[in-house]
């Protein structure tokens, strides 16, 4: 087998927490066909108990330590050279030595770069075929915030946005092929970067749906008996913050007048302040770090994902598809996921239909929209058909997405 270098901005595992789900998939499936040199960082205390099991899929490591306060307030000193915040942000002499020696002990000729960030180690090494998941359009994640924030906040976000689309456009030149989370995030990215647009391409996220499945006889724990709604997911990430709090303030009132026992749950790691105040308001709930999420999902009656600020595909409403639960999405969380509202999935676009769309399905007894759910998942979103795209990268002459 040859070897292959492959860079991640976060150390991918657990292969069930959402932000790290694609990198895991993709290093269990490059460990398959490669000696794989992984190189990440550690931004979680609690996350140093995985280097073990991560090692074992690999031929050699390297974890390097970011302190994610420390790492924030140095990333500012970019915006004296009008650089990027977060490339700053990651960069680690540590990790650009090992890669180096890597590179030149190993005779590294393949390269798989995870997040947008992480190319700044490999932009020297030309003679490498390399290839970069951006995932998502993270500058335009930034434009978004912009748009939410108050000066100077504002400000800030949208020079974060402007830069780094520029740093997304000069990555996408100088690597062989750059792909995305689904067709809709690709043909953005096509336009904003069109120099590029004949090596652009995507893959889907996956579901392990023996994972997430319907039938494993999960304790109940939402123990009142109440009818739960959920939402789940990184609940320090802002955009998961803002949904929960727009939900709770212009959704969820008006689905207690209808049906005055329901119950909201958040359920997800780091709540922030803003997150914990709504424990604070009646029927509204807020797990903090749960030992698995798929309990609080297979008992609630309504899985949400009210996203007003969101790019590719949203695991969180895959997984619960899974797991054949009815899901209420905004557009913005049903992008790139080839669900039919009605039918699949309910699309609400704005307050009123998801107060109608939530209080429906509170009161129907109707498991359709569930089964078709999961049916759908399981024939469009399995891993091995959808990371089979990257090998061919990896291994092709010409550089074609």
């Amino acid at each position: 087998m040859e070897h292959l270098l492959y860079l991640v901005h976060r150390i991918p595992y657990p292969p069930n927490k959402g932000d790290k789900i694609r990198s895991y998939h993709l290093l269990r499936y490059l460990a398959d066909r490669y000696h794989v040199h992984l190189g990440t960082f550690i931004d979680d205390a609690n996350d140093w108990q995985y280097v073990d099991t991560v090692k074992q899929l690999c031929a050699s490591t390297h974890f390097a330590a970011l302190d994610p306060l420390k790492s924030r307030v140095r990333s500012l000193g970019a915006l004296a050279s009008n650089g990027v915040l977060s490339v700053d942000y990651y960069r680690n002499a540590g990790l650009r030595d090992w890669v180096s020696r890597t590179i030149r002990d190993q005779g590294i000729g393949r390269v798989l770069v995870f997040s947008s960030p992480m190319a700044q180690y490999v932009m020297d090494y030309p003679k490498a075929r390399r290839v970069i998941d951006f995932v998502d359009i993270d500058s335009d994640k930034w434009r978004q915030y912009a748009e939410k924030k108050r000066w100077p906040m504002s400000w800030l976000y949208g020079h974060e946005a402007r830069q780094l689309l520029a740093y997304e456009r000069h990555v996408a030149q100088r690597f062989d092929a750059s792909l995305f989370v689904s067709q809709p995030e690709a043909d953005m990215f096509r336009k904003l970067a069109p120099e590029s647009s004949t090596r652009i391409g995507y893959f889907s996220n996956g579901v392990d749906t023996e994972y997430f499945a319907p039938s494993a006889g999960y304790v109940n724990p939402y123990t009142d008996g109440k009818p739960a709604i959920v939402f789940t997911g990184a609940m320090d990430y802002w955009p998961n913050v803002d949904a929960v709090q727009w939900f709770a303030d212009e959704i969820f009132p008006s689905v207690v007048r209808a049906h005055a026992d329901a119950q909201f749950y958040i359920v997800g790691a780091r709540p922030s302040a803003q997150v914990q105040a709504l424990a604070s308001r009646p029927g509204v709930h807020v797990t903090g770090t749960v030992p698995d999420v798929r309990p609080y999902i297979a008992h609630a009656s309504v899985a949400v994902a009210p996203l007003r600020i969101a790019r590719g595909i949203q695991n969180k409403v895959l997984e619960a598809m899974a797991m054949a639960r009815p899901v209420v999405v905004s557009p913005q969380a049903l992008e790139g996921i080839a669900a039919e509202p009605g039918r699949d999935i309910v699309l609400a676009k704005d307050p009123a239909q998801y107060v109608s769309a939530v209080n429906a399905l509170l009161s129907a007894s109707d498991t359709a929209i569930g089964t078709a759910a999961r049916k759908k998942v399981v024939d469009l979103y399995g891993w091995a058909s959808n990371l089979a795209r990257v090998d061919a990268l990896l291994e092709a002459e010409a550089a074609a997405a």
